[in-house]
């Protein structure tokens, strides 16, 4: 079934899942990083799986993280030795195999008198750290950190800095190159089809029944196996099967501003005066992203999270002690973000203990064919899968996974013609972006084409190639997933709609009306899920008053 569907457009793809009884090894439900990452190792193994997301790909989380792929350094701190030991080497892999879409970033702690962490505790820890990825990369800094590694650092009773290393990547971009992967050995994927209900032989899951949410057509799909990898919604199906409430979802916000109003080589790391809690301002695609937050999230799951007024102000009150001379305030940010931590809580009171208390190790439920996962971190998706497919084999006799577990996650990217020049650093951004396709999306465009958009990394060849051939339904899907230009361009780039709008009508059939509903939807999600509270609240407030 899955080679059948591998050259289908969507449209072809759910009219023939709709046509066929045959039943899948494994479904998956969700598509962010985790079922990403399920799909790609189950296609290694040679099952024939699907992967349904309700939503577009990387929707939740997987797009709203704080985009770090590191070895969990807090973690350690913690006593959470394996945790931190299982992302290290798996941080390294990515760093090996996807230079260009996961890179190295070097971090800068300041160390103040009187303050924590001192510097001889920090470097104890950093020693083990770098102990455990098998190479010394961090050092303390004694002069010159305000002038030269971190300028407009706040100077007052600072004793020096550590530098050390992690990595940091496009998380929406990431799934896409793990999608992309997996289906080109087989793995099937489609985004907005929504699991509604499990379907039960007696207690074992058979299958499950689903919805297009785009046509709102239904129908049923068979498999040996369902696997629930749908972070904040794992309940939602576990309760089907009574189980009870597992999940604490936390929400973690963040502000985007340019990277003239707080130019940063090092992602800077610092305890916010009110609570002590680590948070960090860094480089990313030309900008610079501050964050985060961690606090319940007690709204309705259905709806993208948003950044409270609160959120902000704690914010920009962290980065301003951090950096007194920047005096950054809420005319400088371009976007902010907020995504849902599916966190497992430690508690039979869920709300028991204090959000950055929770532990961020994954946790595994097999309940007689459904077998859901949940927490963990993006850097170890891969083991996490490993450890889906694990507990699914007690329905797949057959699979075996023993030699997957040294494996490489990617194949290598052979060399293509190109017909265009393209520059070193540009070629293996789009190498690690899109695969064996970087050579058609060279290919199939112009020089002018492969020209940067705006201050961003992205380029008019890709979002040809994106339209053409990744999935978009909505305009959001192109702007705030598949390229992040809603993100980093003020006003979710609404200037790039003029030059958009002829490739949307052409690549996806919009017609004009179309493409104004799609538009009006954009900016209605950007306004309410991707700008400032008080924006929002003031542009509502005018469209009442109109």
């Amino acid at each position: 079934m899955s080679n059948i569907l591998a050259n289908m457009n969507r449209a072809e793809q759910l009219a023939t899942l709709q046509q066929t009884s045959q039943p899948w090894d494994m479904i998956i439900v969700g598509g962010g990083i985790t079922g990403a990452g399920v799909l790609l190792t189950a296609s290694q193994a040679g099952l024939n799986v699907l992967l349904i997301e309700q939503d577009d790909f990387a929707w939740g989380a997987s797009s709203k993280s704080s985009k770090m792929v590191h070895g969990g350094l807090r973690y350690l701190g913690s006593g959470q030795y394996g945790l931190t030991k299982d992302a290290v080497t798996e941080r390294q892999k990515l760093l090996n195999e996807l230079p260009g879409l996961v890179d190295p970033l070097q971090f800068l702690m300041g160390h103040y008198r009187f303050g924590f962490p001192g510097p001889i505790v920090f470097n104890t820890l950093l020693t083990i750290y770098d102990w455990i990825g098998g190479k010394r990369n961090h050092s303390y800094i004694n002069n010159a950190v305000g002038d030269f590694y971190a300028p407009g650092l706040n100077l007052n009773k600072l004793r020096g800095a550590t530098q050390f290393a992690d990595a940091v990547t496009d998380d929406a971009r990431l799934v896409m190159r793990i999608l992309q992967e997996a289906q080109e050995l087989g793995g099937c994927a489609i985004n907005y089809v929504k699991a509604k209900s499990v379907i039960q032989s007696g207690e074992q899951v058979t299958g499950l029944a689903v919805c297009d949410s785009t046509t709102g057509q239904a129908f049923d799909l068979t498999a040996k196996v369902v696997v629930n990898a749908t972070g904040p919604w794992t309940d939602e199906l576990r309760k089907q099967l009574n189980a009870k409430k597992s999940i604490r979802p936390l929400r973690g916000s963040h502000l985007i501003v340019p990277s003239w109003r707080l130019p940063l080589a090092y992602s800077v790391s610092y305890f916010h005066p009110d609570d002590k809690r680590p948070i960090f301002a860094f480089p990313w695609e030309n900008s610079t992203v501050i964050g985060t937050t961690d606090l319940d999230h007690n709204s309705s799951l259905d709806q993208q999270p948003t950044i409270s007024q609160t959120e902000v102000d704690y914010l920009l009150k962290g980065i301003n002690l951090q950096f007194p001379q920047a005096d950054i305030c809420e005319d400088d940010v371009i976007s902010t973000f907020a995504g849902i931590r599916p966190v497992v809580s430690s508690s039979d009171n869920i709300n028991n203990t204090k959000p950055s208390d929770e532990k961020r190790e994954h946790s595994i439920w097999n309940e007689n064919g459904l077998v859901s996962v949940a927490g963990g971190k993006l850097t170890t998706f891969r083991l996490i899968a490993l450890d889906v497919l694990e507990a699914a084999k007690n329905y797949l006799p057959n699979l075996d996974i023993s030699k997957h577990r040294k494996m490489d996650l990617f194949r290598p990217v052979t060399e293509q013609s190109i017909n265009l020049t393209v520059e070193p650093h540009q070629l293996q951004r789009l190498k690690s972006h899109y695969g064996q396709n970087y050579s058609a999306v060279i290919n199939n465009a112009d020089s002018a084409e492969l020209n940067t958009i705006a201050s961003t990394n992205t380029t008019l060849a890709e979002i040809k190639w994106i339209l053409a051939n990744e999935m978009v339904v909505h305009l959001d899907d192109l702007l705030l997933r598949r390229s992040r230009l809603g993100l980093l361009i003020p006003d979710g780039g609404s200037e790039l709609f003029a030059k958009l709008k002829p490739l949307c009508q052409q690549s996806l059939n919009w017609d004009d009306k179309q493409w104004q509903q799609e538009v009006e939807r954009y900016n209605d999600m950007i306004l309410r899920h991707y700008s400032l509270p008080k924006i929002a609240s003031a542009q509502t407030k005018h469209a009442h008053i109109s």
